[in-house]
């Protein structure tokens, strides 16, 4: 697969007044490249900086792009879901706002959407603080253990999307728990998933935001009510199974 008929990207921003506008301008010069029609939308999550400008200065300029405003700051599972439903076209894919990934790496993921629902991205070295990389590893190994999950890098925001896989599912959660919950889900869903590694470099503005005490407990309270809400399916299944 050389080139999509259409794709839809966005970029979930919360204070991202440093990066958006590069974010945005490489994705628009490198999208023509690799889909015949496209659109960008960008989902401002209540920023507090000068997102919302930088970003509706980019909408008013280009008629491709697309600037979603929540009028606070809904946590980035929020973020996500709302560029979920705002795609509209048949093929989804998304990164942050921050610019920690290079868009021109998708041309290596669309070889092997061709032949599965999902292609999920993994840092091959990861940029990130020391305590972030402890955290990573830890959360990984969790959600490995609890939903039997075998993907790289959960949390890698670096993927590509067929959208009847996201209109099937139903997906709940505010915080960073949304790319698990969404993978456990599609799996559970039999949606075939590939891997595909991406380069992740330095941020160059702002700080990251993921690693707040409030979002980490977000993130453990969202993934033990997904394990205690797909336990009660499975007993809810088991006991019909023995009543037949």
């Amino acid at each position: 697969m050389n080139k999509l008929k259409e794709l839809s990207v966005f970029f979930p921003a919360y204070n991202e007044e440093g990066n958006i506008k590069d974010t945005v301008s490489k994705a628009l010069s490198f999208l023509p490249d690799i889909s015949e029609t496209f659109e960008v939308i960008i989902v401002n999550d209540g920023s507090i900086d000068g997102t919302p400008r930088v970003a509706g200065e980019l909408a008013a300029e280009f008629p491709q792009v697309r600037l979603v405003n929540h009028d606070h700051n809904r946590g980035y599972g929020a973020a996500v879901r709302t560029g979920f439903s705002e795609s509209r076209y048949g093929y989804i894919f998304f990164t942050d706002g921050d610019g920690q990934f290079d868009i021109r790496e998708l041309r290596d993921f669309l070889p092997l959407i061709s032949e599965c629902d999902i292609v999920a991205g993994y840092r091959i070295r990861r940029n990130d603080p020391f305590y972030r990389l402890i955290n990573a590893k830890a959360y990984n190994l969790l959600v490995r253990l609890l939903f039997g999950l075998k993907v790289r890098d959960i949390d890698c925001a670096f993927k590509i999307i067929r959208k009847k896989v996201v209109d099937s599912l139903e997906l709940k959660s505010e915080s960073q728990f949304v790319s698990a919950e969404f993978l456990v889900k599609a799996r559970k869903k039999g949606f075939t998933i590939k891997q595909k590694g991406a380069h992740h470099f330095p941020r160059k503005e702002g700080a990251p935001t993921g690693n707040s005490i409030s979002a980490i407990v977000n993130s453990f309270r969202e993934l033990f009510a997904l394990r205690g809400e797909l336990s009660r399916k499975e007993n809810n299944e088991n006991s019909q199974g023995l009543r037949k």
